[in-house]
């Protein structure tokens, strides 16, 4: 990473830890980073967000302001979607805007980064620049559904499912998987968290300019939330805003220690990297210690656990050395002051819950120290 990419996606941070407090606190943040900064980095989160394709070509003026009056500092920035689908952020207008969309820039970075529930539009004025005659008035613009699909990016942040941004955004987790449906029954209660996020392999294979399409998903349903993805091929040209692609071998400790550097603690850790049931069973050792209280690790594609050529064993259930057998094992750690004279292991005391799907597993981090039952009833 650069150091103009890490102080932005610091500076990214900071504003969406601020969205989440009130209009003088997200006033005060905007003024540090820079209004032009912190406008272009809004738009191109609502950019990212949005799904144009199929949409009318239009142009868009935002014109964010510093709140009342308007004509307190603010920026203008432009949407341009053209005839062929593409999509561009601008500048400058031409005599050919579509509409024009005036809001305070606060309101927006609540709207856009804030918490569930926050989005608000009361000082948003919208105007169509287009003249209406007695033959057309009353009558749906063909450029509406593109303004609309625009500002529901807003004022919606939460409103797709994630099996939903999974085929937006190419990932296997849906379709070849089905794996949302899990992912959301753990993870839609801290959706509109500031969480930082990691996932082991970015996907695309060899090919260095192929993948993310996961981490785009997760960055999209967590609207919030910091994103990092590592891989074994250098894939760091896919990184973007809130989402930064590392160079790293996931049971490398030396490779992961300076993942851990840049990260910093993390509150979802997803393994879909190599599946081989001794990569995955190292890079939980590694990582999960750098987990937050309350996090979250995740295990996915354990059905390579029973497969020879990924280390598995065909027939043997229960081996330790197998991403199955070591995961079993941590059940019994799960019940650890009910067993006599059992080695502890370091995980007994920090793994609250274990919850098991179709070859995916999440393990719940916590405080796991509750008292065994009395001596005297397990001798009965």
């Amino acid at each position: 990473m650069t150091e103009y990419a890490v102080r932005t996606q610091t500076d990214l941070k900071r504003l969406i830890r601020a969205a989440g407090a009130c209009d003088d606190t997200i006033a005060e943040c905007v003024k540090s980073i820079g209004v032009d900064a912190v406008v272009h980095a809004v738009m191109r989160e609502v950019l990212d967000r949005t799904d144009l394709r199929g949409c009318p070509a239009a142009e868009v003026l935002f014109r964010l302001h510093g709140g009342a009056p308007p004509q307190s500092q603010g920026s203008d920035v432009v949407i341009r979607v053209a005839d062929d689908g593409t999509v561009a952020l601008a500048t400058m207008s031409t005599a050919s805007v579509t509409a024009t969309v005036a809001q305070s820039l606060p309101e927006v970075v609540r709207s856009v980064f804030g918490p569930r529930g926050s989005a608000s539009t009361a000082t948003r004025v919208l105007q169509w620049t287009a003249e209406s005659s007695p033959e057309t008035f009353g009558r749906p613009d063909p450029a509406f559904e593109t303004v609309r699909r625009l500002l529901d990016s807003i004022d919606r942040s939460y409103h797709a499912s994630l099996a939903e941004l999974c085929v937006r955004s190419g990932s296997d987790k849906w379709g070849v998987h089905q794996y949302p449906q899990h992912y959301e029954r753990h993870f839609q209660t801290v959706r509109d968290r500031p969480l930082t996020i990691l996932e082991i392999g970015v996907g695309g294979y060899d090919n260095p300019r192929r993948g993310g399409e996961s981490l785009r998903m997760w960055k999209r349903y967590f609207p919030r939330a910091a994103v990092y993805g590592i891989d074994i091929i250098d894939k760091s040209s896919l990184s973007e805003s809130r989402m930064t692609i590392l160079r790293a071998d996931q049971a490398d400790p030396v490779d992961l220690a300076r993942v851990l550097e840049i990260t910093g603690p993390l509150d979802i850790i997803i393994d879909d990297g190599s599946h081989v049931s001794a990569h995955v069973i190292a890079t939980f050792a590694l990582l999960f210690p750098a987990l937050r209280s309350g996090g979250m690790y995740v295990i996915e594609d354990l059905q390579t656990s029973y497969w020879p050529h990924f280390g598995g064993k065909a027939g043997v259930y229960d081996d330790m050395e197998t991403s199955v057998g070591f995961l079993k094992a941590m059940v019994d750690g799960l019940n650890h002051a009910e067993i006599d004279n059992r080695a502890q292991a370091s995980t007994d005391a920090c793994v609250k819950g274990m919850h098991f799907y179709h070859n995916l597993a999440f393990l719940e981090k916590g405080e796991n120290r509750d008292e065994g039952a009395p001596s005297w009833l397990r001798g009965l």
